[in-house]
C-alpha cells in the first residue's frame, strides 16, 4: 500500500477527532467555551529562524496564554506549559512556541510522516473564518514536518490534500537538553516556523499579507504521549491515548472543529496594538451553527433535513431570545440557514450557513 493510501486509512483514528458523536450535544460543550484572541504585531527587525526565539525581532511579541485541555478548563490542567507567540511581516507569517518537557525524543524523519505519532506541535489557519480550505502544519522534535490543506472538516465530507506543500516554509528546533537521551531530563523544546504569505493566499480570499486590522482564524495543539523507557530507548505506553492541549479549547476532542478555533487580529507597523477585541459578529455565528449541528443530529434520527426551527425543536430561547431568529430554506443540495442582524460597528449583517458547515457573510444581491 503507497503511504498515502495508508494515510487516507488513518483518517477514521486521527487523534483529536470524534466524528460520531451527538453533534447536538456536542454543540452544548462547544458553544459554551469562548474562543481565545491574540494581537500579532509586526516584525520590528529581520527573524532568523534557529528555533531559539531569543532575537529582538520577538521580544516585544507577547507569550498566548498557556495552553489548556482540549476540551477545556473542566479537564485537568496539562502536565506541561505551552505558549505560543506570533509576528509577521510582509513576507513571512512567523510562529514560535515553547514546550516544557524533562524528556524530549522524536522517531519521525520522513517529511509528511504521521507526524502525531511522535509529540508534536500543530498549526491550523483559516484565514476567511468560513469553517473550509483551511491549513494544517505538524512537526516533531526532530523537525520533520507535515502540511496538509482540507477542502472542509473530515465531518462534512472534507479529504486532506497530503500532497499540498509549503514553498518556502522555514522551521527549526531548540532542545533544552539531549534529543532522545533518557539519561537526563531535559528543560524544554522551542519551535520556529515562517510561512509564506504566498503560499496563505491560495485559499486565504482575503489579502495576504493581511491589512493591519484583519482578523484570520487560528488554532494551536500539542500532541503528549505519555511514554516509558525500554532498552534504553523512549516508547509510548501501549494502549494509552494522547493528550491533546491546544491554545484555545474546542470542547470537544476535535481539532477539526475550525468555527471553534482562536481569533488572530494583525496590528500594523508603528500602530499601538492594544488590547485583543472579540469577534461582534460571534453571537450570529453561534446562532448558525446551533441550526448547523441540530440540524445534523435531526438528520442522523430522520434521514433528511428538517424544514424550520421548530421542527428541530429550537425557539427563541436557544438564540438568547433575540430576534430575529434564523431562517431554513430547503434546496437541492441541503438547506441553507440564514440570520440578518443589527450589529455594532458594522451595522446590518447577513450571515448564511449551510449543510457542509461552510459560513460566511452574505453579501446584498449574491
Amino acid at each position: 500500500m503507497t503511504k498515502q493510501g495508508f494515510l487516507w486509512l488513518l483518517v477514521g483514528l486521527l487523534p483529536a477527532c470524534s466524528l460520531l458523536g451527538d453533534e447536538a450535544a456536542d454543540w452544548r460543550k462547544m458553544k459554551r467555551i469562548v474562543p481565545r484572541g491574540y494581537v500579532c504585531r509586526p516584525a520590528e527587525s529581520a527573524v532568523e529562524v534557529d528555533g531559539r526565539l531569543g532575537e529582538k525581532a520577538w521580544r516585544t511579541a507577547p507569550w498566548s496564554q498557556a495552553f489548556l485541555d482540549i476540551e477545556g478548563m473542566l479537564k485537568p490542567v496539562p502536565r506541561f506549559r505551552t505558549r505560543m507567540k506570533m509576528i509577521w511581516d510582509q513576507e513571512f507569517l512567523y510562529i514560535g512556541a515553547r514546550m516544557e518537557e524533562p524528556h524530549v525524543w522524536g522517531t519521525l524523519t520522513e517529511h509528511d510522516s504521521v507526524i502525531f505519532h511522535d509529540n508534536d506541535f500543530e498549526v491550523f489557519i483559516d484565514p476567511d473564518g468560513d469553517n473550509h480550505e483551511y491549513y494544517e502544519f505538524e512537526m516533531n522534535a526532530l523537525n520533520t514536518g507535515w502540511d496538509l490543506f482540507l477542502p472542509r472538516p473530515y465531518k462534512d465530507g472534507g479529504k486532506a490534500d497530503n500532497g499540498w506543500e509549503i514553498p518556502g516554509l522555514k522551521t527549526a528546533v531548540h532542545v533544552a537538553g539531549t534529543l532522545n537521551d533518557p539519561g537526563d531530563r531535559d528543560g524544554f523544546w522551542s519551535v520556529e516556523i515562517a510561512i509564506p504569505w504566498k503560499v496563505l493566499s491560495e485559499h486565504a480570499h482575503k489579502p495576504s499579507p493581511p491589512m493591519p486590522g484583519d482578523q484570520w482564524r487560528f488554532n494551536f495543539s500539542r500532541v503528549q504521549w505519555k511514554h516509558q523507557v525500554e532498552q534504553g530507548a523512549y516508547r509510548k505506553v501501549p494502549d494509552l491515548r494522547e493528550d491533546n492541549w491546544v491554545w484555545s479549547p474546542q470542547g470537544i476532542i476535535d481539532m477539526h472543529r475550525p468555527e471553534r478555533w482562536g481569533y488572530v487580529v494583525f496590528s500594523g507597523p508603528g500602530e499601538n496594538p492594544g488590547f485583543f477585541r472579540h469577534d461582534p459578529l460571534r453571537e450570529v455565528r453561534d446562532a448558525l451553527m446551533t441550526v448547523y449541528h441540530q440540524q445534523r443530529s435531526f438528520r442522523r434520527q430522520h434521514d433528511r433535513w428538517a424544514e424550520s426551527l421548530a421542527e428541530l425543536g429550537l425557539g427563541a430561547g436557544d438564540f438568547r431570545g433575540r430576534d430575529p431568529l434564523p431562517e431554513i430554506v430547503l434546496d437541492a443540495e441541503g438547506y441553507s440557514a440564514t440570520l440578518s442582524r443589527r450589529v455594532r460597528g458594522h451595522g446590518q449583517v447577513t450571515m448564511q450557513v449551510r449543510q457542509d458547515s461552510r459560513l460566511r457573510v452574505v453579501k446584498p444581491g449574491s
